[in-house]
């Protein structure tokens, strides 16, 4: 249980917002494995204010979904207040999280996402306006800079951001220049951890229950993001808690339950994506799926030739008939 301010949340371990990956399909698979909470995908303030009819099929829902929170990013406050408020018309959240850790160049080029950290005073009005504004908590997303020579800024800022009205700071431990690769700078995670008197989760290479562990002891975090290391594992939620209750690592699972899960991941995307690119997305769902198969380089390119639902099973039944793909490599430790 965890406290994010008027919210209590059942579990410390979420299932961090991704761009084109935490959609309903996503979530229903992970719930199903053991994560008790989630966020709907990034949405965009200006693209949701302007041109709202994708970003709310980014935010289906259904009965059987997480309990979700949502991430905004954007970098004009009260735009940002507008699409907020838009969120809580239209979909029940636990909180608003706003996103100032993106790495990405087209949202860098906004200067929104990561570049907030480089223009404090417009993250902290932003924080402020919508904590203000807002019935339920306000989180932040951050990094542990936006320009590698600024980290030792990050415990200061972390500290505005409680100030400015905050309930919860969630940090991925790298840079705004290192993206998703190099060291987890696990020592400035615990900086902004003793700075501040709000939640705070660590983010970054949580790819198996040992890395998550190793995020908990190094950092003194509250609680943990899994991110990249759900996608096709959605397992790693469940593993995660046995081996933090009792220390045993779950034994890797066979090929058969790998892709009768990738079976049930899939008909939730023919059930609930009602996009023109459906397949594109079982295509690229299927891809995390075969990641740590002996031969998935040679499954790889087949699966992108599929071109329907039914010939992506009849692709995957035909592919378990093969001796070759009964196994798969042992867990990331």
């Amino acid at each position: 249980m965890i406290e994010i301010g008027s919210k209590k949340i059942d579990t410390n371990i979420f299932l961090a917002p991704m761009a084109g990956c935490t959609d309903l399909p996503l979530r229903m698979i992970s719930a199903e494995h053991g994560a008790r909470f989630g966020f709907f995908e990034m949405l965009d303030s200006n693209s949701f204010i302007y041109g709202p009819r994708r970003t709310l099929a980014m935010m289906k829902t259904c009965a059987q979904d997480l309990p979700v929170a949502a991430q905004l990013v954007g970098n004009d406050p009260d735009l940002m207040l507008r699409a907020a408020e838009r969120v809580l018309r239209s979909v029940n959240v636990a909180f608003l999280d706003i996103n100032a850790a993106c790495p990405a160049k087209k949202v860098i080029k906004k200067k929104a996402g990561a570049y907030l950290l480089r223009d404090e005073g417009t993250l902290y009005r932003m924080i402020g306006l919508l904590s203000g504004a807002l019935p339920v908590p306000v989180t932040v997303k951050i990094r542990t800079a936006c320009d590698d020579d600024k980290v030792s800024r990050i415990p200061q800022i972390a500290v505005r951001c409680e100030e400015s009205g905050a309930k919860a700071i969630f940090i991925h431990g790298r840079t705004r220049l290192q993206g998703y690769s190099g060291e987890v700078d696990y020592d400035s995670i615990r900086s902004v951890k003793n700075s501040v008197r709000i939640p705070v989760f660590g983010s970054g290479n949580v790819f198996s229950p040992v890395l998550a562990k190793k995020m908990f002891d190094r950092t003194g975090c509250d609680g943990i993001m899994v991110a990249r290391g759900a996608l096709g594992n959605p397992w790693i939620f469940e593993d995660i808690r046995r081996y933090l209750s009792c220390g045993e690592l779950a034994p890797s699972r066979d090929a058969r339950t790998v892709m009768d899960t990738l079976k049930r991941h899939l008909s939730y995307i023919e059930t609930h994506n009602t996009s023109r690119g459906k397949i594109g997305v079982m295509r690229h769902t299927a891809l995390w799926y075969i990641k740590s198969f002996p031969n998935a380089r040679h499954l790889r390119g087949d699966i992108c030739t599929v071109k329907s639902y039914e010939k992506m099973l009849q692709y995957i039944d035909a592919a378990m008939d093969n001796p070759a793909h009964c196994l798969v490599c042992e867990p990331v430790k």
